[in-house]
């Protein structure tokens, strides 16, 4: 699957971004679609997933009460509402298919990234 995500962009700490996640060539709308970010110099960091009906299933402690994971199968996308933003949630932002593996989700597919920056 060939996921794109955009959106991203230059906010101040406090400020709120949406990302959207959509595929040119594939229908999303079988697949669990989750969000992954990746800062410099730091370890790739799976935020949130939901399954294929519009359900989230999870959200990392980093983000919960802040960011909102939802889609809109109609569309063909899958979106990730940031409020509240904090200069440690600079990074490059990926969507891409999740599921539960073993104790944890998981993330493959990382389509085309998109930066957001919190200027503080």
């Amino acid at each position: 699957v060939q996921l794109q995500a955009s959106g991203g962009g230059l906010v101040q700490s406090g400020g709120s971004l949406r990302l959207s996640c959509t595929s040119s060539g594939d229908t999303l709308d079988a697949y669990a679609i989750g969000w992954v970010r990746q800062a410099p110099g730091k370890e790739r960091e799976g935020l949130s997933c939901i399954n294929s009906s519009g359900r989230p299933a999870y959200y990392a402690d980093s983000v919960k009460g802040r960011f909102t994971i939802s889609r809109d199968n109609t569309k063909n996308s899958v979106y990730l509402q940031m409020n509240s933003l904090k200069s440690e949630d600079t990074a490059v932002y990926y969507c891409a298919l999740c599921w539960y593996g073993v104790k944890r989700y998981e993330y493959e597919d990382l389509g085309q990234g998109t930066l957001v920056t919190v200027s503080s």
